[in-house]
């Protein structure tokens, strides 16, 4: 799947707009894709955030909150799946430039939200990144 120019969306974003989306949508978009979004939001409330990091999370977020997107969310399973798309490269993108205590702080927020079972796809998710970031070192 071609990633959309999520960039385009980046006047989309706003704070409060986030927040109204992600406490709409978190059920059923799941814990991976709640997760990313709020390191991503959370990231970008950091100081020590770069400029260049700053736009591509708030082309993102921009797009997740977006009603026009290339899979329109209200098509049940597949309508969330660009977002997840673009929430996890842009995810992927910057995680070793977050700090902990902002990962941390998604976890907390994310497990108001989840369960025990659903916060393990977290740890998964995590793990997984964590493995990528060793293979990369090696």
């Amino acid at each position: 799947m071609e990633l959309p120019d999520f960039m385009s969306y980046s006047d989309k974003f706003s704070p409060k707009g986030f927040v109204e989306k992600i406490s709409r949508i978190a059920k059923r978009a799941g814990a991976k894709l709640v997760y990313a979004a709020l390191v991503l939001f959370y990231t970008l409330q950091s100081k020590d955030v770069s400029v260049k990091d700053k736009a591509i999370i708030i082309g993102a977020l921009g797009y997740l909150i977006s009603p026009i997107d290339a899979l329109p969310d209200a098509i049940p399973i597949v309508g969330l799946t660009d977002d997840l798309s673009v929430l996890m490269y842009v995810t992927h993108k910057i995680w070793f430039n977050v700090p902990d205590e902002v990962k941390q702080r998604a976890k907390e927020k994310l497990s108001e939200w989840f369960d025990e079972d659903e916060m393990m796809e977290v740890d998964e998710f995590i793990d997984e990144k964590m493995s990528i970031k060793e293979d990369n070192e090696k």
